[in-house]
């Protein structure tokens, strides 16, 4: 029987190999069409921004971490807004509530009340064709009903998606001179938006998530965006958005994905966030931090892999925080991993590098999970980004995305502190360490700790643990398959 399940396993890694490069290769083909080729050639490390996308300096920029921190700041800049509020977004449902206030209006009451003085323009995402996954035609088509009823919203949805994808950005801008950048949707499907870095196991499903407030220079590229996609879809020519004042000292880049044949603005496409993602990952020295949900990307993979077989310092760590089980794509994933771990393992010194992690609620008694919905990556406190890109294909170059990235050491340096402060349940001083002590001397420990109690069938103390399921053969076949008959 083992030698059968060698053999298995031996040929799936034989055919996801295969399988991969013929993927990689269409990838390749594909960008090199669409004058993207430059995107996967590895000469562009040195440079983490790159010339695809303007940098604008001048800016501010704020993370705010969980629904408790981020979604009363957006509504609060809706409420406020004296000129105009546009959004879009994966979907937005009607009777989500941005705070759980007493008497806390909707979201459709909250756009009502506010388009009575300005302009609400709202763009979703019309649903899949066929309904094999959320959000249904029915329901987006239901909530559009609502969202315009007796109002002067201005609701318009757009099904210009390539087959099995979906325009994924989470944007609002209000007055042209803020705009909030992340992976927050207004809606409950599937979790709790309104989780705290408290996570208390009162809910069904906790969630993690985070966002960019921003000001500055950098916000009329963010509203330029709204206006290509709303000029087109809506037919509804709208004014470019003029350039806000300085307001800070950050450096901010806007890189997108917008798939080709979609727009006529872009009708080649762009690939800047695959871009801005691996120029970055290559010129890591010593930390690469992902929280993500999805980790499936060959692309992305082959540079971790690069990175873990020929570390480029012996204090080098790669820091992974993921769902325990994601909406869809898990087995994906572990396959990749299992890839990542294999690698690590190969270090003939035996330091691990690679620590791959979930997070769930716990309070001593009770516990539930938390999933981690976050698009954060974070390259030696040198290079953040914020967005709603996943790092899988759908992400990179299939969906409509939106991500800022940041050279804000600074703040880039607080914000991974934050991170790192509420996944260890520690003060932010115990975190603020070297990486890699950090890493190996309260990361690994606490999680291999947590993972140990589950496997014996004991009650978990902390909610950081090693992600479960994961093996050094753990699904090859499936990443690349997938990328083909969906994500190709």
């Amino acid at each position: 029987m083992n030698t059968f399940r060698t053999l298995v396993d031996k040929l799936d890694e034989r055919l996801g190999d295969g399988l991969e490069h013929v993927l990689c290769a269409h990838h390749g083909r594909r960008l090199q069409r669409l004058g993207w080729g430059d995107v996967l050639e590895p000469g562009g490390a040195g440079d983490r921004f790159g010339g695809r996308a303007p940098v604008r300096a001048g800016n501010s920029m704020e993370v705010l971490v969980d629904g408790e921190e981020a979604l009363p700041v957006i509504q609060a800049a809706i409420e406020g807004a004296k000129e105009s509020v546009h959004i879009a977004n994966w979907h937005a449902s009607p009777d989500f509530r941005l705070v759980r206030t007493p008497g806390a209006a909707t979201l459709r009451e909250l756009l009502r009340a506010t388009a009575e003085r300005v302009p609400v323009r709202l763009l979703l995402w019309a649903g899949p064709p066929v309904p094999v996954f959320q959000p249904t035609r029915e329901l987006v088509h239901a909530a559009h009903e609502a969202f315009a009823r007796d109002s002067k919203v201005r609701c318009v949805l757009d099904s210009r998606e390539h087959t099995m994808h979906c325009h994924h950005e989470k944007l609002v801008i209000v007055d042209g001179t803020t705009a909030f950048v992340g992976g927050m949707d207004f809606t409950a499907l599937q979790g709790d938006r309104h989780d705290s870095v408290e996570h208390p196991p009162d809910r069904r499903l906790g969630w993690h998530d985070v966002v960019a407030r921003l000001r500055g220079p950098v916000v009329a590229d963010v509203a330029e965006h709204f206006r290509q996609r709303w000029t087109e879809v809506a037919e509804e020519d709208l004014p470019p958005v003029p350039v806000p004042e300085r307001a800070g000292d950050t450096n901010v880049q806007l890189p997108r994905t917008v798939p080709d044949r979609t727009y006529a603005f872009a009708p080649r496409g762009e690939f800047t966030i695959l871009d801005s993602y691996l120029r970055a990952l290559r010129s890591a020295r010593r930390l690469v931090y992902l929280e993500n949900q999805f980790l499936w990307s060959p692309e992305i993979a082959e540079v971790l892999i690069d990175k873990l077989c020929d570390p480029p310092d012996p204090r080098f760590r790669v820091v992974l925080v993921l769902p325990r089980k994601p909406t869809n794509g898990a087995d994906t994933t572990r396959g990749q991993l299992g890839r990542m771990l294999a690698a690590d393992a190969a270090d003939p010194t035996g330091e691990r590098l690679l620590l791959a992690a979930t997070i769930s609620a716990h309070d001593g008694a009770e516990s539930a999970p938390v999933y981690v919905h976050a698009k954060v990556g974070i390259v030696d406190d040198e290079w953040m980004t914020i967005g709603s890109a996943n790092l899988n294909e759908h992400s990179l170059f299939n969906d409509t995305e939106v991500n800022v990235a940041t050279d804000d050491r600074e703040l880039i340096r607080a914000t991974r502190l934050k991170l790192w402060a509420e996944h260890l349940q520690r003060p932010p001083a115990d975190v603020d360490a070297d990486p890699a002590d950090v890493v190996d001397r309260i990361w690994r420990p606490t999680a291999e700790e947590q993972a140990g109690l589950e496997a014996h069938g004991q009650r978990r103390t902390h909610r950081l643990t090693l992600l479960p399921g994961v093996s050094r053969r753990a699904g090859r076949l499936q990443g690349p398959l997938r990328g083909l008959l969906v994500d190709g």
